[in-house]
């Protein structure tokens, strides 16, 4: 309905020749890592819950042979509640996973039908309950605000009960029209009519106000965490480190260019099969647009922009543009020794902020 990602449904058959080429492609890999401190490891898209213990430890075992994993420190897998019984996840910890983020989207049952959601309130609460049994103490819950038909009450009533569990970070994204989905279509045609921004901006106010009575803090404009329990696999990629990314339709970085996957299961796998890498884009970073890439990350992180990663070559252009704005956006932006960021009241206003500042 609402999701532009890649994904696949009733493809049991089809999960064994996925997982034989994946462990192929990742046997292909040839970015040096040499130099690269690999910390963290992030099994997501679809519903990753869903593979084998079996699977993941010849997973685990494979990039263990190619890849200095030493380091890691935050191994998460996504999960969809009600789909993860607890002897799969007390499997998944015995080999390492160390957090779990698990989509839980909304409590609301007319939502969750709207957002195309099998699950409800319940395998909510006992999936959770079944994390902590045995032994997760770093969960991440997905939630979704800005949705048609979604009060402020509606809202503070997911937040809440949720907030009453007590995971170690939620990610609260704004539902958002993109190309290609059903919801866009739907939108495009006048049957849906999205919530206004007035309306979007109370929610995002109020989630900002009851993060911090919770004693979460905001590190990124849709994410907030426990104290010290931000989460690296993100921060990664919003510092613009590399990633490395395998699977369909998987994007990573090698350090200098930015490349992606066919998002096609049926292809992917007979790329593989043919010898190929299913690697189908590949851009090299200018020193433009990485910079704007900086800019554009930095923004939405509580760290802000590292003036010290721009170049002395646009260095000058980027502080031409910063007092150009200065009077528009000076109460929303901090500046702190070699580092900008925006305030917690800026973070509504990240995208405008950067279209101004972008080179």
């Amino acid at each position: 309905m609402y999701c532009d990602f890649y994904s696949v449904a009733d493809k049991d058959e089809a999960m064994p020749i996925f997982f034989d080429s994946l462990i192929k492609e990742i046997k292909m890999c040839q970015i040096e890592t040499e130099n690269w401190t690999i910390d963290t490891i992030f099994i997501g898209g679809g519903t990753p819950s869903l593979m084998s213990p079996v699977q993941l430890e010849s997973l685990i075992k494979e990039l263990d042979i190619n890849f200095d994993l030493s380091n890691v420190k935050e191994f998460t897998i996504e999960v969809n509640p009600g789909e993860a019984p607890k002897e799969r996840l007390k499997s998944f910890k015995s080999l390492g996973v160390n957090r779990v983020s698990m989509g839980v989207q909304s409590l609301n049952k007319d939502l969750l039908k709207f957002l195309t959601r099998i699950h409800g309130k319940d395998e909510v609460f006992k999936t959770f309950e079944a994390l902590r049994k045995v032994g997760f103490d770093n969960i991440n819950c997905d939630l979704i605000f800005n949705i048609p038909s979604q009060t402020l009450k509606v809202w503070e009533h997911d937040l809440k009960q949720v907030l009453q569990l007590g995971p170690e970070h939620l990610s609260c994204y704004s539902l958002t029209v993109e190309k290609g989905t059903q919801l866009y279509n739907y939108v495009n045609s006048g049957t849906i009519q999205m919530p206004s921004n007035d309306n979007s901006s109370k929610l995002y106010s109020y989630t900002q106000s009851i993060m911090n009575d919770y004693g979460y803090e905001q590190y990124e404009i849709s994410n907030w965490s426990k104290p010290k329990l931000e989460c690296r696999h993100n921060l990664h990629y919003w510092e613009i480190e590399p990633c490395l990314a395998f699977g369909p339709s998987a994007h990573g970085f090698d350090g200098e260019s930015r490349f992606s996957n066919i998002s096609n299961l049926d292809q992917y796998i007979k790329k593989i099969e043919l010898g190929e890498h299913p690697q189908v884009h590949k851009e090299k970073l200018s020193n433009k647009n990485y910079t704007n890439e900086l800019i554009g990350f930095g923004l939405r992180i509580s760290n802000g922009i590292n003036l010290d990663k721009i170049s002395e070559e646009l260095k000058h252009s980027f502080e031409v543009l910063l007092e150009k704005n200065k009077n528009k956006w000076d109460k929303f932006i901090i500046r702190e020794g070699n580092h900008l960021r925006l305030t917690e009241q800026g973070y509504a206003f990240a995208d405008a902020v950067a279209i101004d500042l972008l080179l």
